[in-house]
């Protein structure tokens, strides 16, 4: 049989001490970003996903955006090499966790850096965000990685957010949604859409036309059933504060068989 798993990692002690690029530093409630990331979860259940738990590292702030450990595709994980240092870290639990699902597993290797966060898969091309995170070394070694198994990779530039996915992400149908003020050059992209708001460019595809999104973009949800989405809406307000997004709190596998 094939399914859908979501791998997650529950919020840490020291989230609050997450790293913050381009917004002001603002207080992280621990105890509500708690209840955030469980309803996060519910959703992906309430969806069909089944959800994998990534063991905790509870020394790294940021473990909670475990979207950044990894690309997967296919069958294939590329663990990341990440470009704060002080996020290393959290890949080895992340490899643990896709190896026990019996993905094949390659790597980032330095000088390359990438995080998880600036890949957008759209169908057989893959979007690598080349900004302050991910470098031109990492593009190239996820090109060569994923190149033999049908992708085009291609590298899109990101200077005005922390990752390339806080600025765009992907309807089912391929089109690009982002918040023009932070997109660097939507042309990139064959097919691009704006959104009125800056959280109204994450969403992630739940399947049958389910859309999960932040419920703090009401204009963008309701463009989106406009072109005929179900948004699923949950409140990740702590999450944002540290510049994280529906995306970056879930690696999202699909039709792996079993």
């Amino acid at each position: 049989m094939s399914s859908t798993i979501a791998l997650v990692r529950a919020p840490g002690p020291a989230l609050e001490h997450g790293i913050v690029t381009h917004r002001e530093r603002e207080h992280v409630d621990l105890a509500r970003a708690q209840k955030q990331w469980t309803s996060y979860v519910d959703a992906l259940t309430g969806c069909g996903w089944r959800t994998v738990e990534v063991a905790p590292a509870d020394e790294c702030p940021d473990a909670v955006f475990v979207e950044d450990t990894m690309v997967v595709f296919r069958n294939v994980a590329v663990l990341s090499h990440p470009g704060a240092e002080q996020r290393r870290p959290e890949v080895a639990a992340a490899e643990q966790a896709v190896t026990a699902l019996g993905l094949s597993v390659n790597r980032i290797r330095p000088p390359g850096t990438l995080d998880g966060g600036d890949v957008l898969k759209v169908g057989s091309t893959v979007y690598v965000g080349r900004g302050g995170r991910t470098n031109g070394e990492g593009v190239r070694q996820l090109r060569a990685i994923l190149g033999p198994l049908g992708a085009t990779v291609v590298a899109v530039p990101v200077s005005r957010v922390l990752h390339l996915k806080s600025a765009v992400t992907a309807l089912p149908d391929g089109t690009v949604i982002g918040y023009l003020p932070l997109v660097d050059d939507p042309l990139v992209f064959e097919r691009f859409v704006p959104v009125p708001e800056e959280s109204g460019a994450h969403v992630v595809d739940l399947g049958g036309g389910r859309l999960l999104m932040a419920a703090d973009c009401p204009d963008s949800a309701a463009l989106i059933e406009s072109l005929g989405y179900e948004p699923v809406v949950v409140d990740i307000g702590e999450f944002s504060k540290l510049e994280g997004c529906v995306t970056c709190l879930s690696v999202r596998i699909r039709d792996l068989d079993r």
